[in-house]
C-alpha cells in the first residue's frame, strides 16, 4: 500500500513539475512597459525636477516608457528637450512625437526605450477647432527573442464632454489595425473605465487591470485614467501589474506592467 501512495505521490510531484515548467516565463519575451504623465516636468512642489523624474523611472527598470505632457524647448520648461533629458538620465533611447506648437516651442508625447526603434511613427488624432491637438506615437522594436512588437503612447484629450476622446479612440483602433503585429497601447487617456470612449477600446484591446486602480492625482487618487492595454490576447501573459505609489514627481502616478510575449500558435 505504501508502494503505491509513494508512486502516486511521485506522479503528482512531476505532473505538477512539468506544469510549472511548463509556465515559466521565457526572460527574452518578458517586456517591462511603464506609462507616466510627467506634467512638462513640474513637480507637485512646484520645481522643475527632471532628475526625480528619472529616478522614479530608472526604480522600475523599464524596457519601454510612455511619456505624456512632454515639451520640447518650450519656455515653461527652461527651453529643454525633456524627453532626450530623461534618455540621458535613464539611459534610454528618447523620441519625441509632436502634438502640437506651445510656448514657443512643441509639445506632444515621448517614448523612452531599452531598444533601438525599428520603425517610428507620429499618428495625428482627430479633434474639433479650438481644442488642443492629440498625437500617438507608434515605435516598432524587436526584443530579445528576435520577435517585433508594437509600443504606442497617448494622451487623449481632456474636456469635460468626451467627444473628442471618443473619436479619438476610434482612431487609434483604426490606424492600428493593419496586421497581427503584438502590441502594446498605453496612456493617459483621460477616461475612467466605465465611460464609452474606453468601452469602445476595450472591444478591440486587453486591460491589464481587471480592478479600477487609481491614478489620478498623484497625492490622493480618486480615479483611474492611466492605462496599459494590450492585443491579441493569446500573445500576452501578464506577470506583474502595479500603480507606483509616487506622490511628488507629477500629478499623475505611474503604471508598470510587466507582459511575457507569448509564441504565436
Amino acid at each position: 500500500m505504501n508502494y503505491f501512495r509513494s508512486l502516486s505521490f511521485l506522479f503528482v510531484t512531476l505532473l505538477l513539475g512539468s506544469q510549472l515548467s511548463a509556465q515559466a516565463p521565457d526572460s527574452s519575451r518578458i517586456v517591462r512597459v511603464l506609462t507616466y504623465n510627467i506634467l512638462h516636468g513640474k513637480t507637485l512642489k512646484g520645481d522643475f525636477d527632471l532628475d526625480l523624474i528619472a529616478s522614479v523611472i530608472s526604480k522600475e527598470k523599464p524596457d519601454l516608457v510612455a511619456l505624456q505632457e512632454v515639451d520640447y524647448k518650450t519656455n515653461r520648461s527652461k527651453k529643454y528637450d525633456l524627453v532626450t533629458e530623461l534618455g540621458i538620465r535613464t539611459g534610454l533611447s528618447p523620441l519625441f512625437a509632436r502634438a502640437m506648437y506651445y510656448d514657443d516651442g512643441e509639445y506632444g508625447e515621448g517614448i523612452l526605450s531599452k531598444y533601438t526603434f525599428l520603425t517610428t511613427t507620429n499618428h495625428p488624432l482627430p479633434y474639433t477647432e479650438g481644442k488642443e491637438p492629440r498625437a500617438a506615437a507608434e515605435v516598432n522594436v524587436v526584443i530579445k527573442s528576435g520577435d517585433t512588437i508594437r509600443f504606442v503612447g497617448t494622451h487623449l484629450d481632456h474636456e469635460t464632454d468626451g467627444h473628442n476622446r471618443y473619436i479619438q479612440a476610434e482612431e487609434v483602433n483604426r490606424v492600428l489595425k493593419r496586421d497581427n503585429v503584438p502590441t502594446i497601447l498605453v496612456g493617459d487617456l483621460n477616461e475612467t473605465p466605465e465611460n464609452r470612449a474606453m468601452q469602445l477600446l476595450f472591444k478591440d484591446w486587453e486591460r491589464s487591470f481587471a480592478d479600477n486602480v487609481f491614478t489620478f492625482p498623484s497625492d490622493e487618487p480618486i480615479k483611474k485614467i492611466d492605462y496599459v492595454l494590450f492585443r491579441p490576447a493569446h500573445r500576452w501573459r501578464i506577470l506583474e501589474k502595479r500603480v507606483i505609489d509616487e506622490r511628488v514627481a507629477s500629478d499623475h502616478r505611474p503604471v508598470l506592467v510587466v507582459l511575457e510575449l507569448l509564441p504565436d500558435k
